[in-house]
């Protein structure tokens, strides 16, 4: 390559410019195929992933592969560091710009910092978090955290964030799916038993009709255990989660568990949420379907337990919720479960009012910071005002004692005092 493939260097998140982790690379061929070889900037050696002697700063890398020896800059993951890749290979089409239905909700869901790979047929995504154990690649997609490079273009996707986002929740979600597997490829054979009797084999949804009118549900919904959590997300509450997206699919999830996966009623009732946003209605997907859409279809896939009115008295067992606690089992069993998940969500919601305490707090010390900052400002100016008009008139006291002295001070030094 003779030309350098960093198109925007300024778009390169701060994060990863103010860190002292990158490399240089070029492209050789070996074995026939084109690799990318990492190399020291300035020096021109082969780069180790695992020796921080090799690395340099991001502007000497940048300076660096603007020479015939470079074609690109790279960042070393490290164990200091939280950072994580996700590298999306053989996905895009750099021609048309289409891009494979598993890239667009890979990049969906970790809402964060993305750009297009040198080769134009692939994405980087860079995020925080801590990469779960196991493997770390399966098929085009990869997660590195430590011990490797990556390349960095600065050719951000738009409509990504601009910066690297912190994204367990997903990060997790996503490895178990797409690189350990999906939930369908690795469910037990007693899971898939005990799932056929309650769910529906094409759609996932539970194979109960609820039938429950929007505000019976509603109601349903605030009284069970987790009803707090569930008015929270109602009311567009977003605290606790990464970001936006994951609070949608935590209420999704729970409309799915009270409306046994009708997607119908799921999407009325998410339209008459605090979290409805344009967003919602946006096509994301290449088949298609909106942004919405996608969050139903993979909320439901992902309930394990649906609510079902035939179950008994439904007020007195409000706990049936997808949480990831089993039920059945012996009634000690289910009684310890509810107990555990009544103290998990009082402690959580207990963990959430202290946040929004603190929250309200910070809020009020920078309403009066900024009340200050204004009168401070205010006095300043006064000041400034003051000291100017101060200037003008020092010099028209000047210009009035000057105009007659002048002259006869310097007749004085020329020709000396005539009266001796």
């Amino acid at each position: 390559m003779s030309d350098p493939i960093v198109n925007e260097p300024e778009a390169i998140p701060e994060t990863l410019r103010e860190r002292d982790q990158w490399v240089c690379w070029r492209e050789e061929k070996r074995d026939g195929k084109p690799t990318k070889i990492p190399v020291t900037p300035g020096a021109g050696g082969f780069a180790s992933a695992t020796e921080s002697e090799s690395w340099a700063s991001f502007e000497a890398a940048l300076d660096y592969s603007e020479t015939e020896y470079a074609d690109g800059i790279g960042f070393v993951f490290t164990d200091d560091d939280p950072i994580v890749g996700v590298d999306l290979d053989d996905c895009r089409d750099p021609e048309t710009d289409d891009v494979n239905d598993a890239a667009l909700d890979i990049i969906e869901r970790l809402d964060s910092y993305t750009e297009v790979s040198p080769s134009g047929t692939g994405y980087h995504v860079l995020i925080t978090g801590e990469l779960p154990d196991g493997r770390n690649r399966r098929g085009s997609v990869e997660l590195y955290d430590t011990a490797r490079f990556f390349t960095v273009t600065g050719d951000h996707v738009e409509r990504t964030p601009t910066h690297v986002a912190r994204r367990q929740d997903a990060l997790t979600a996503i490895h178990r799916e797409y690189v350990q597997g999906t939930e369908r490829d690795t469910a037990s054979e007693s899971e898939s038993r005990g799932d056929a009797d309650d769910r529906s084999p094409t759609t996932g949804a539970a194979d109960v009709d609820v039938d429950l009118e929007d505000e019976d549900l509603l109601e349903k919904a605030r009284n069970a255990s987790n009803g707090e959590k569930f008015e929270r997300l109602w009311n567009g509450n977003t605290v606790g989660y990464d970001s936006q997206s994951e609070a949608d699919m935590a209420l999704c999830c729970l409309l799915a568990f009270w409306t046994g996966g009708d997607r119908t009623q799921m999407e009325q009732l998410f339209r008459q949420s605090g979290l409805m946003r344009e967003k919602w209605d946006e096509v994301h997907y290449a088949d298609g379907s909106t942004y919405g859409e996608k969050t139903i279809e993979r909320a439901i896939a992902t309930t394990s337990e649906f609510y079902d009115p035939n179950a008994g008295d439904d007020s007195a067992d409000p706990h049936g919720t997808p949480d990831g606690i089993a039920t059945g089992g012996t009634p000690d069993e289910a009684d310890r479960s509810r107990a555990y998940l009544a103290e998990k969500n009082r402690l959580l919601s207990e963990r959430v009012d202290e946040l929004e305490a603190t929250l309200e707090q910070k809020t009020e010390r920078i309403e009066t910071l900024e009340t200050e900052i204004e009168r401070l400002a205010d006095e300043l100016a006064a000041r400034d005002q003051e000291t100017a008009q101060s200037h003008e008139e020092d010099s028209g006291t000047a210009i009035e004692t000057g105009d007659d002295s002048e002259p006869s001070s310097l007749l004085s030094r020329f020709f000396g005092d005539q009266s001796e």
